[in-house]
C-alpha cells in the first residue's frame, strides 16, 4: 500500500542517516545487536538468574519462549519486509537507482521483519529482570528505604530503556529492520512479560504440562503454516528474498529461518521442564546446600563455562530436518545443564568435600 511504502521509504532515510553519521559507533551498535540476540537469554541471562532466584529464572524461559512464539506468528501474519531487500524490489524509485544500504555479517536475517525478534526478546527478558530486582526493594518500609527504592526504580528503568533504544538503533543501523518494526517489537515484548507477571502456575508446572505446552505451540504453528500453504500462501516467502539480495552468501544462516527459532525455543522449554522435574534438581537445588552462597556462585560459574562449550558444537546444516532435530536436542540440553546437571555435580562435590573434612 502507498502508506506502507511511505513508512518504508522514511525508514530507509533513517537507516541512511544512521549509517552515514553514526559510522564511528559501528562496533558498539553491532555489539548491541548481539546483546539483543534471543539466544543470549538461554546462554547468559538464564543461568545467572536461575541460580540466584529459581522463580525468576523459570519465568524468564517461559517469557522468552512464548514471546518468540508470538513473534513468529506475528511475522507470518504481518508479512513485514526487511530494508536490505525492500530497497531492491520496491517500485517507488522509478527514475533513480535504489538507495544504497550497507550490509553487515549479521544483516541477512531470513525471516519476515515485523515485529523485530531481537527487540521483542530483549524487552521481555529485561522487563522480567528489572521487575524481579525491584520486587526486593519494594518490601522496604522505613522512609529512607522508600527513597532508596524510588532511586533504584528510576535507575533500573532508565537502564532498561537505554538498552532497548540501543538494541533498536543497532537493528535499524544494520538495515535488518525498519524503525516501526523495532518499536512494535519492544512493546509486544513488554506485553508478553507483563502477562507472565500474573501467571504463577508456571512455577508448579509438571513435566506433562511442559510437554503439552510444547505440543500445542508446535502443532499450532505447523498447522497455521500448512493451512495457509493449502491456500497457496507461502509463509517462507522471505527466505528466497534474503538469499537473493544478501551481499554475501556466507552471511545467510539457516539458524535465522522461522522454523529454526521455533525448534530452538521448544527445545529450551522442554529442557527446563525435564530439569525442574528431575531427581537431580530435587536432590541438589532443594537440599541444604541450595541456600549457601558458595553453592550458587559455583553453579553460576560452572553453568556459564559449560554453556560456552556448547558454542563449539556445530550442527550440520546440509540436511534441514536433521538440523532441526539436533537443534532441538542442543537447545534442550542447555537448560537441563543449568537446572539439573551442574547443580547436582556441584552438590555432589561439596558433599564429598564435607565428608573428607569430617
Amino acid at each position: 500500500s502507498s502508506k506502507m511504502d511511505l513508512l518504508h521509504s522514511n525508514g530507509v532515510l533513517i537507516i541512511q542517516h544512521l549509517q552515514r553519521d553514526y559510522r564511528a559507533y559501528q562496533d558498539f551498535l553491532n555489539f548491541m545487536s548481539h546483546v539483543g540476540d534471543p539466544r543470549n537469554i538461554f546462554s547468559i541471562y538464564f543461568p545467572l538468574w536461575f541460580q540466584l532466584n529459581q522463580v525468576v529464572g523459570t519465568k524468564m524461559i517461559w517469557v522468552a519462549v512464548i514471546g518468540d512464539w508470538f513473534n513468529l506468528i506475528f511475522k507470518w501474519i504481518l508479512f513485514g519486509h526487511r530494508p536490505y531487500w525492500w530497497v531492491q524490489e520496491t517500485m517507488i524509485y522509478p527514475n533513480q537507482s535504489s538507495p544504497c544500504l550497507e550490509q553487515f555479517p549479521i544483516t541477512c536475517e531470513t525471516g519476515p521483519g515485523s515485529p523485530s525478534g531481537h527487540a521483542m526478546g530483549s524487552s521481555c527478558v529485561w522487563y522480567v529482570m528489572v521487575t524481579a530486582a525491584l520486587s526486593y526493594t519494594v518490601r522496604w518500609k522505613d522512609k529512607s528505604a522508600v527513597t532508596l527504592h524510588r532511586l533504584t526504580w528510576s535507575f533500573l528503568w532508565s537502564i532498561f530503556w537505554i538498552i532497548q533504544i540501543s538494541v533498536c538503533i543497532s537493528r535499524v543501523f544494520i538495515a535488518t529492520h525498519f524503525p516501526h518494526q523495532v518499536v512494535l517489537g519492544v512493546f509486544a515484548g513488554i506485553l508478553v512479560a507483563e502477562a507472565f507477571e500474573h501467571t504463577p502456575a508456571i512455577q508448579t508446572a509438571s513435566l506433562r504440562m511442559y510437554i503439552k505446552t510444547n505440543l500445542f505451540l508446535f502443532i499450532f504453528a505447523l498447522g497455521f503454516y500448512l493451512s495457509l500453504k493449502l491456500l497457496d500462501i507461502d509463509l517462507l516467502w522471505s527466505v528466497p528474498k534474503a538469499k537473493k539480495w544478501c551481499a554475501n552468501p556466507d552471511w545467510i544462516n539457516i539458524d535465522t529461518t522461522p522454523f529454526a527459532g521455533l525448534v530452538r525455543n521448544l527445545g529450551a522449554l522442554f529442557g527446563l521442564g525435564l530439569g525442574i522435574n528431575s531427581e537431580m534438581f530435587i536432590t541438589s537445588c532443594k537440599g541444604k546446600n541450595s541456600c549457601k552462597i558458595s553453592f550458587r556462585i559455583l553453579c553460576i560459574a560452572a553453568s556459564l563455562a559449560t554453556l560456552q562449550l556448547y558454542n563449539f558444537v556445530k550442527i550440520p546444516t546440509h540436511t534441514e530436518y536433521l538440523f532441526y532435530i539436533l537443534s532441538f536436542c542442543k537447545s534442550a540440553a542447555m537448560p537441563l545443564t543449568v537446572v539439573a546437571l551442574v547443580p547436582y555435580c556441584v552438590h555432589s562435590l561439596m558433599r564429598t568435600t564435607e565428608k573428607k573434612l569430617n
